[in-house]
């Protein structure tokens, strides 16, 4: 899985469509996320487009997220967030500043804010997911 920081450094150089590009790509490139696991408890609310997580346990107790999206540049976001948490501990997980390691990303200024409005509630999400197991 490559870091956040590379994709970073990356993202840094580009201009605002292939920054699109970028996004998509990293969401093209999440685990697939069974249709059977789309559900409306697995929906994240307030996000203009549709946006699914699904929590696993893994046996040394990290958390490993599925995620998906009905849009291509919003699964892209999802897929960035979870490059903050994913395959953490739960405890490691409340204690990531998600926002802060967005932050270099610019994504309000750079993105809509359609496409950003969903972005507080994927990372609540999350940490709720993450204090359901500590």
């Amino acid at each position: 899985m490559t870091s956040l920081s590379d994709i970073h450094d990356e993202y840094d150089f580009l201009d605002a469509d292939d920054r699109y590009r970028l996004l998509i790509d990293l969401g093209r490139a999440l685990e697939p996320m069974p249709d059977a696991l789309k559900a409306d408890t697995t929906l994240v609310r307030g996000c203009s487009a549709s946006v699914w997580v699904y929590p696993t346990r893994r046996e040394d107790g990290a958390l490993h997220f599925l995620a998906d999206s009905n849009a291509a540049i919003t699964k892209g976001i999802i897929a960035l967030v979870l490059l903050t948490v994913q395959d953490k501990l739960p405890a490691a997980i409340a204690a990531t500043d998600i926002e802060a390691c967005l932050a270099p990303f610019d994504l309000k200024n750079q993105l809509s804010s359609n496409r950003t409005q969903g972005i507080p509630n994927m990372i609540a999400l999350i940490r709720e997911t993450a204090a359901r197991y500590t």
